[in-house]
C-alpha cells in the first residue's frame, strides 16, 4: 500500500511538473510562463523530497520557487515589453521550430524508461543530509564550487556592463537674466 501510494504521489507530481514546463515554454505572456515555471520548481522539489533528498527540496523551494523566480517577476513587470514582444513570440513560436527540441526530448524520455524498466532496481533509497552535500561541496569539489561562482561572478558583472546606460557629459546650460544681473 505504502510503495503504491508513493508511485501514485511520485507520478502525478511529474506528470505536473512536465505540463507546468510545456505550457510554461508556450506562454506568449512572459509573465504567465514564469508564474508556470514557479509551479514546475514547486513540483520538482516535490519529487525532490519523495526521492530521498529533503534539503534538495528546500533549496528548490527557497532559492528558484522563492528569490529567483520572484527576480524574474519583477525584472519583466519593470522591462513592460507590451504586445510587440508578445507578437515576436508568436513568430518564434512556429510549429516547425519544435521539431528539432521534440525529437531530442523524445530521445531523452527514451533513455529514462530504459533506465527505469531496464536491469537494475530505483527502490534502494539513500538519503542525503545538508551536511553530506557540505562536505561533498567544499571538500573533493571545492575547486568546482570556486570555478562555478567565478563564472556567475563574471556573468554579473557582465550583465551589468551590458545594461548600464552610457553616461552623456551633461551640457551646462546658459546663464539666465537674473544670474547675469549686477
Amino acid at each position: 500500500m505504502q510503495q503504491t501510494l508513493f508511485n501514485l504521489i511520485f507520478y502525478l507530481t511529474s506528470a505536473v511538473a512536465v505540463a507546468s514546463t510545456l505550457i510554461m515554454v508556450t506562454r506568449h505572456n512572459a509573465v504567465h510562463g514564469l508564474l508556470y515555471l514557479i509551479v514546475s520548481s514547486l513540483a520538482m522539489a516535490i519529487i525532490f523530497y519523495l526521492l530521498g533528498a529533503p534539503f534538495a527540496a528546500a533549496l528548490e523551494v527557497i532559492i528558484y520557487a522563492g528569490a529567483v523566480m520572484i527576480l524574474f517577476v519583477f525584472v519583466v513587470m519593470m522591462l513592460n515589453l507590451g504586445q510587440r514582444s508578445v507578437q515576436q513570440e508568436r513568430d518564434w513560436l512556429k510549429p516547425g521550430i519544435w521539431l528539432g527540441p521534440s525529437l531530442l526530448s523524445l530521445v531523452l524520455f527514451a533513455v529514462v524508461m530504459v533506465g527505469f524498466y531496464g536491469q537494475g532496481s530505483a527502490t534502494e533509497m539513500h538519503i542525503v543530509d545538508a551536511r553530506q552535500v557540505g562536505i561533498a561541496l567544499f571538500g573533493p569539489y571545492l575547486l568546482v564550487v570556486e570555478l562555478a561562482s567565478f563564472l556567475l561572478l563574471a556573468g554579473l558583472i557582465g550583465a551589468f556592463h551590458i545594461a548600464r546606460e552610457p553616461k552623456t557629459p551633461v551640457q551646462p546650460s546658459p546663464p539666465t537674466d537674473a544670474e547675469t544681473a549686477p
